[in-house]
């Protein structure tokens, strides 16, 4: 028993050490963003400070704050719904349907995946200007309908959560497969679709180098920008800066308490009680 004891107390320790240790640069930006940018020329604080206010000031006066928010906010939910829910039809096609040539549809899918983004921003952006799209939100969104990496993760969870036989009970009773996809197999797959949701909104929040090349007017500038802008003033002021960063986070931070409850309640949907 002694053991078991100690062995707990020492996994609490680590995991205390752990937390603290993931925290820390978290801490670290909050306090920076208090203190006024030639304090923090000085060295590390470690104790908020009373500039906050005069940054949040100066960071007004420098970006539009504001926009950059609601563009940010309309790319990236637009292109996460989109992912999710064409993600999830298109792997419920690959996983449930048999059909010529569906190898190399799922081939395509996994190359696409080994692929960097990053070599095919050059025929990216003259598609874009052939289509028109340049300096618009389209080409930040529309690409979330073919997210390669969503779909093969919800394709694997669909073999293992989505039983043949529930699909063809639904269609004996006069359902279509629209029908059965809505109401059935797209709640079944809910944790998956939360999953990779979480992780598409932070990479299209995140996302710089695409809104760089496709955007031109300042009032279209994804957040991302706005905070590169501000850093690359001449008089870089650190703690407008700091707060910009520490603003962009605090959505992530409301989507994945969001979502993480829905993960949370799939995965303890088939436990057994006892």
């Amino acid at each position: 028993m002694k053991k078991i004891k100690l062995s707990r107390i020492i996994i609490y320790i680590l995991l205390i050490l752990l937390t603290v240790i993931c925290f820390l640069p978290f801490y670290i930006m909050i306090i920076n963003a208090t203190h006024s940018s030639n304090e923090l020329m000085t060295g590390l604080y470690l104790l908020p400070g009373a500039s906050i206010f005069q940054n949040y000031l100066n960071m007004r006066e420098m970006i539009q704050i504001g926009r950059g928010f609601l563009n940010s906010v309309i790319i990236s939910f637009s292109s996460t719904l989109l992912s999710a829910y064409f993600g999830a039809l298109t792997a419920f096609g690959l996983s449930k349907y048999r059909f010529k040539g569906q190898g190399i549809v799922f081939g395509i899918v996994m190359v696409s995946m080994m692929i960097p983004s990053q070599l095919g921003i050059i025929g990216f952006f003259r598609l874009c200007k052939f289509m028109g799209i340049l300096d618009t939100f389209f080409p930040l969104i529309l690409p979330g309908i073919a997210n390669a990496s969503t779909v093969f993760f919800i394709m694997q969870y669909m073999k293992s959560s989505l039983p043949d036989s529930l699909l063809e009970s639904a269609r004996i009773e006069g359902c279509n497969e629209f029908i059965i996809f809505n109401r059935i197999a797209l709640p079944m797959v809910k944790p998956a679709i939360a999953t990779m949701s979480i992780f598409n909104f932070v990479g299209s929040w995140n996302n710089f180098m695409t809104p760089m090349i496709v955007l031109f007017n300042q009032k279209n500038f994804t957040l991302p920008l706005l905070i590169m802008n501000l850093r690359g003033t001449f008089n870089r002021d650190y703690g407008a800066t700091y707060l910009a960063i520490a603003m962009s986070i605090v959505p992530i931070m409301i989507v994945y308490a969001f979502v993480s409850r829905t993960i949370t309640e799939g995965l303890t949907a088939g436990a057994v009680k006892g």
